[in-house]
């Protein structure tokens, strides 16, 4: 018999961390950057001569969905108008919280997540740090638009939907690290 013929059988780790699942947080918060900047630079070169000039916003389902332009120096809704340097300090602590959770995630789930939080966040940090006025003042572009909602852009659809992620895992108990949550009430 051979060292290897009495080798234990492969038995599932125990939930925990995942140094690769950082990739995964990493390759999900890029992807999202590389969209919303894109998008955002499509939006500037195209719909804001149209909007500047007076013209309509171009309906992509009727009614339902148009693109627009907008620059937003403010938070979610326009509220906060004037701070923005805020919410620039506000991304850069939350996507170093993000980055420094991402080694401690044990759940492709939650890597999603957090990887389309960072991706949105640091998203509309790029255009705060690097649109005018200045530094840390620059306004966001947003050009999507539903009806009785605000206009938005891919950053944002990201982080509201990296919310509702967060939300439906926590629901279902799925920890951090992956382990599933028992209830201990009975």
């Amino acid at each position: 018999m051979t060292d290897s013929d009495k080798a234990t059988p492969d038995v599932a780790a125990p939930p925990g961390p995942r140094p690769r699942l950082v990739w995964v947080t990493v390759a999900v918060a890029l992807g999202v950057v590389v969209i919303d900047q894109v998008t955002k630079a499509l939006a500037v070169a195209y719909l804001r001569p149209r909007i500047l000039a007076g013209e309509v916003p171009v309906e992509i389902l009727g009614p339902v969905l148009k693109l627009t332009y907008t620059e937003n120096t403010g938070a979610a809704f326009g509220m906060g108008t004037g701070f923005t340097w805020i919410f620039a300090a506000i991304a850069v602590v939350v996507s170093i919280v993000i980055l420094r959770t991402a080694t401690r995630i044990g759940s492709v789930a939650w890597a999603i997540a957090l990887g389309g939080l960072l991706g949105g966040a640091v998203g509309n940090l790029i255009d705060r740090l690097t649109r005018p006025p200045g530094i840390g003042q620059g306004y966001v572009v947003d050009f999507l638009q539903l009806p009785n909602w605000p206009v938005f852009n891919v950053a944002d659809m990201s982080i509201v939907g990296s919310a509702i992620l967060m939300v439906v895992l926590t629901i279902r108990g799925v920890e951090l690290n992956g382990a599933k949550r028992t209830s201990s009430v009975r």
